[in-house]
């Protein structure tokens, strides 16, 4: 029986140049020409109109409480990501493996179940949420839900980018410090989180692009108030139901802007964390 494939054997120049060139015709034909299109539709009626839409006081709105979601989100899982992977990667407990599975439980939950169950156990109807607004305290449906929702299905990503790195990088520089007399803090400060910052940076990049993008979940939690409770993404689809499509188009460019910039930066930290990669295989100093 034949081999279909010889791996002492190269692909010959034509059949490259085709995978080549369908790859790049996929590319252009699934991605490139969408984003062409997001832009020329914003601009269809002419750059006036395009400014017009972005300064609209509930676009401005909507853009700005998504930067304020992210930039409250984003932190939260810095932290939770390099707390997580830094307590499975450099210590044995039991039921380890389960934890990390329940790490990145948000990465197999729908968002929309992930916002519904946030509304059954924070609402109004719900014993927790009954007892947060008989003392003042109303999450759903106002930006505090938005806030926990999209903390929710962003947590895994730091972590996810962290805990593989640091048990690759084993315990012996932590152990080595902690032998001269360093503390906890000053191990993970000066000893671990050096050795992962370009991980640490991806992760955050990734958790923030999802935290902008993020509709599902946010859908179900934020009422839907049109210059109060609507982030980029909701506000999007509600102009497009009224029929302003250069409105949405025009609020969509700055999502793809968005995009853009969070891919340039995720493309500029993988080839950082190679390069490290090639010249220190073991992740050592």
């Amino acid at each position: 029986m034949t081999a279909l494939y010889r791996p002492g054997r190269s692909e010959s120049p034509l059949a490259r140049r085709m995978l080549i060139g369908l790859a790049l015709a996929m590319t252009a034909l699934m991605i490139g020409l969408p984003v062409v299109i997001v832009f020329e539709q914003a601009f269809a009626k002419g750059v006036a109109v395009y400014a017009a839409s972005l300064t609209n006081p509930d676009t401005l709105h909507a853009m700005i409480l998504t930067l304020i979601v992210a930039a409250v989100a984003v932190p939260v899982n810095i932290a939770f990501g390099i707390a997580a992977a830094w307590t499975i990667a450099k210590f044995d407990f039991p039921l380890k493996r389960l934890l990390v599975s329940i790490i990145e439980l948000p990465f197999s939950v729908s968002p929309i179940v992930a916002g519904v169950s946030y509304l059954m156990m924070y609402g109004g109807q719900s014993p927790i949420g009954a007892w947060l607004e008989a003392h003042g305290i109303s999450l759903m449906f106002q930006p505090a839900g938005i806030v926990l929702v999209t903390i929710f299905v962003t947590s895994p990503f730091v972590a996810r980018e962290l805990l593989p790195l640091m048990e690759a990088q084993g315990r012996e520089e932590e152990e080595a410090a902690a032998v001269l007399g360093a503390r906890g803090l000053a191990i993970l400060w000066r000893v671990t989180l050096p050795n992962v910052r370009w991980a640490l940076l991806y992760g955050a990049v990734l958790c923030a692009a999802r935290a902008i993008g993020e509709f599902g979940a946010v859908s179900v939690v934020s009422g839907n108030v049109r210059g109060e409770t609507n982030t980029l993404p909701l506000h999007i689809e509600v102009l497009y139901h009224d029929y302003n499509v250069v409105g949405a188009f025009a609020a969509a460019t700055v999502l793809t802007l968005f995009a853009l910039v969070g891919l340039l930066a995720q493309t500029i930290l993988a080839m950082r964390m190679e390069a490290r990669e090639g010249r220190n295989p073991t992740g050592a100093h």
